[in-house]
């Protein structure tokens, strides 16, 4: 089993985070996005994954070499390829084509998910949904009786159904998959809204007999804005909350109050502060005198006489004062106490 994860958007709606780390690249609750999606893919499947395959765009040899680190840390080989045009869904799919054989799973990274189903090889395929209140923005499936996928709509202007495709597909014939890709990319009146589309070869594929299934879960988060980035951080705290009740022993805390859940990372430092609940602090970050709560703080960053909920701040920045409520990008300096 292979899984297959593009991933080169630049991630404009979480800027400023994503003006200098991939989007897949922030941490939730101490791990990478991708990390994540494809340690949950893992745990759904029977079959050893063999490889992972990332999509990026020119994000760097150190951003490839972490990609890398992450497969082999899920005991699969990883493989960097690159999209240098956002021609959309089913293009960004082609271009790990030398890895696309076999049975694959596809996953977009800008979503995480939480799903109770073990995913059933047998098919031809399966696509995970979730019931929306607003389908319109998604593509969606349409079921026939047996709960067999009979069409894929993209992003319908009418009610057709409440069962959005959240961006995750297993194939249980990668050449089939690649071989039809390869058909749509070769015709530009094949585009869809000026894109290839992988609804479009979801389509042809159940035309000609697949049968495809799906798997719905029972939890989509996003990651597409920071305030939606640090709800999604609350929920994964929550979930996993008896793996975060211990404070690393490289990590110091004194006169502080941490309430659960919290994730707290190597050689931190809280001082004189209330942290928690729902509060995400990467590596060597030290915080003073503060108050902070329902937040996701990235490495090595400095806060001092915070007061902050429903916050991000970044990697390298440094913060002091009263504000609340902020998104602070990384290598960035915010001092209210200043003259």
């Amino acid at each position: 089993m292979k899984i297959i994860i593009p991933m080169a958007g630049r991630g404009s709606r979480l800027r400023p985070h994503t003006l200098t780390v991939p989007k897949p690249l922030i941490p939730i609750a101490g791990k990478p996005i991708v990390h994540r999606l494809a340690e949950d893919i893992t745990r759904l499947s029977d079959e050893k994954i063999d490889e992972i395959a990332f999509i990026t765009g020119d994000f760097g040899k150190d951003v490839e070499d972490k990609l890398i680190e992450i497969a082999e840390k899920l005991g699969a080989k990883g493989s960097v390829y690159h999209q240098d045009q956002p021609l959309g869904t089913a293009h960004a799919i082609y271009q790990a084509a030398d890895s696309i054989d076999g049975p694959v799973i596809v996953a977009f990274a800008d979503t995480l998910f939480r799903a109770d189903f073990k995913l059933d090889t047998n098919s031809d395929g399966v696509v995970w949904v979730k019931s929306v209140d607003d389908p319109s923005a998604f593509g969606v499936v349409e079921l026939d009786d047996k709960g067999v996928i009979n069409r894929f709509h993209e992003k319908p202007k009418e009610f057709i159904s409440d069962l959005a495709i959240i961006g995750i597909y297993y194939f249980k014939d990668g050449t089939r998959l690649k071989n039809e890709i390869e058909d749509l990319l070769s015709s530009d009146d094949n585009k869809e809204g000026g894109e290839f589309q992988l609804t479009t070869v979801l389509e042809t594929l159940k035309t000609d007999g697949l049968k495809f299934t799906t798997g719905k879960v029972d939890e989509w988060m996003d990651c597409g804005n920071k305030k939606v980035t640090v709800e999604t951080n609350t929920k994964i705290l929550g979930f996993e909350k008896e793996s975060f009740k211990e404070v690393p022993a490289s990590s110091r805390v004194e006169k502080s109050l941490i309430i659960e859940p919290c994730f707290i990372g190597e050689n931190v430092i809280i001082e004189n502060s209330k942290v928690g609940p729902n509060v995400s602090i990467g590596d060597g970050t030290e915080i003073r005198n503060s108050n902070i709560d329902n937040s996701l703080i990235q490495e090595n960053t400095t806060i001092d006489h915070g007061n902050l909920t429903n916050s991000m701040i970044g990697n390298y920045a440094e913060y002091y004062g009263v504000s609340r409520n902020i998104s602070l990008g990384d290598y960035s300096i915010l001092d209210f106490n200043s003259k």
